[in-house]
């Protein structure tokens, strides 16, 4: 009997992953070029929001321009604002008080808390998880609630302005925070529970999308990803913002560089915003939240420009359209870590009312560069494994 081996022809199939997938969580696309189960290669593709949020900068003054942060990261507005008035402060040449330092620390690691709660909690219900996800998600809610209670709205917060804050924290609102405090660690312990030892969640993680740390500088990679790599860069200790030096807490890092590792350092960093939170409600400063009013930078008391003609008029002077805080001609850029790593404003000015131009380095934009390499030879079910680590936000990948 002859025996005949004779090869069959295969092809390989192109798959549109997105952009209105659920696990995408937003509108990414993925086109990738599949050999049965393996991924032989990934084209991202971004910019379906079509915001422009850098051209936006140049029609609006430094204040306006909050606004548009609260929408380039929409898990973490407050950290956005922040970001943003810090580096405009640098170009005006001022530092705000020592109150409203701290409360900007405050409101970021909320901000950083509520943040990885939904990553957590979505990477988690993307692989079968759904319980995490709505532990994670109640938790959320009241945060929210007391952002609403310190700035008037839960997710465009606006919250900061050039020179300091939009207010001061409510009377009560110290209480409150550390009244849920002393209740959230519990979730965390929930949370711990039903993934850290789940066979499943291993499975899907364990040795997926791993980056080495040469990767890691490779692709200028930042936040949970870049310390779960075991990247110890954190620019809250190494090149402290807003008071940041004055607080003990630990830098989280991971061994492996896997999905898994990313899992860690969240949870893990959840805790140590807590530590953060704790001291500056155990140490916050009396006095103003914003610059001295002479400056001529924020806004006078309402009771000054209803009473006096000349709190009257330097109310028109700030707001005004022809009218507004002048920095003086240059250039500056100032960096933060934000909850998906290093979020960094470079502006330029004319001396002008409005930013003569404004550069983004946004975390998720320059985290994304690294899922082509990490899904080349993957398995195709790792794709939601690997998006959900990486914690991509669509908002902030639109150029």
């Amino acid at each position: 009997m002859i025996r005949v081996e004779k090869e069959l022809p295969s092809e390989t199939l192109q798959l549109s992953f997105g952009p209105q997938h659920p696990a995408t969580h937003g509108t990414l696309q993925l086109v990738m070029e599949l050999d049965g189960e393996k991924v032989v290669s990934v084209e991202p593709h971004i910019g379906f929001l079509h915001t422009g949020f850098e051209k936006l900068a140049e029609h609006m003054s430094y204040n306006q321009f909050v606004t548009v942060t609260d929408r380039m990261n929409y898990l973490s507005p407050l950290s956005n604002n922040i970001a943003f008035s810090l580096a405009a402060e640098k170009l005006f040449g001022i530092e705000i008080p020592k109150r409203g330092q701290y409360i900007r620390v405050l409101m970021a690691e909320l901000s950083r808390i509520a943040d990885h709660l939904l990553a957590i909690g979505t990477a988690a219900m993307d692989l079968g998880a759904l319980t995490v996800f709505l532990y994670g998600f109640r938790e959320r809610e009241k945060l929210y609630d007391l952002f609403e209670w310190a700035t008037g709205a839960r997710l465009t917060t606006s919250y900061t302005r050039v020179g300091g804050l939009m207010a001061d924290l409510p009377e009560d609102f110290p209480d409150a925070v550390l009244k849920w405090m002393r209740q959230f660690p519990k979730t965390i312990d929930e949370i711990e529970k039903l993934l850290n030892h789940n066979r499943i969640f291993q499975d899907r993680t364990y040795d997926v999308g791993v980056i080495s740390k040469e990767d890691v500088t490779k692709y200028s990679l930042t936040g949970p990803i870049a310390r779960a790599s075991g990247v110890k860069y954190d620019l809250r200790k190494d090149i402290p913002y807003s008071s940041y030096e004055e607080f003990e807490f630990e830098v989280p890092i991971g061994e492996n560089g896997d999905a898994f590792d990313r899992y860690l350092v969240r949870m893990e960093e959840l805790r140590q915003s807590i530590k953060i939170c704790e001291q500056v409600l155990k140490n916050l400063p009396g006095g103003d939240v914003n610059i001295d009013p002479d400056s001529k930078i924020t806004l006078p008391g309402k009771d000054e420009v209803y009473t006096t003609i000349e709190g009257l008029i330097h109310h028109f002077e700030v707001t005004m359209e022809n009218r507004g805080i002048l920095p003086p001609v240059g250039e500056v850029y100032l960096g933060t870590e934000s909850p998906s790593g290093e979020l960094g404003f470079f502006i330029v000015s004319n001396g002008g009312r409005e930013p003569y131009r404004v550069r983004v380095r946004p975390p998720s934009f320059i985290n994304y560069t690294i899922f082509k390499k990490i899904m080349t030879g993957a398995m195709f079910s790792d794709t939601v494994a690997n998006l959900g680590s990486l914690n991509i936000i669509a908002g902030e990948l639109d150029r």
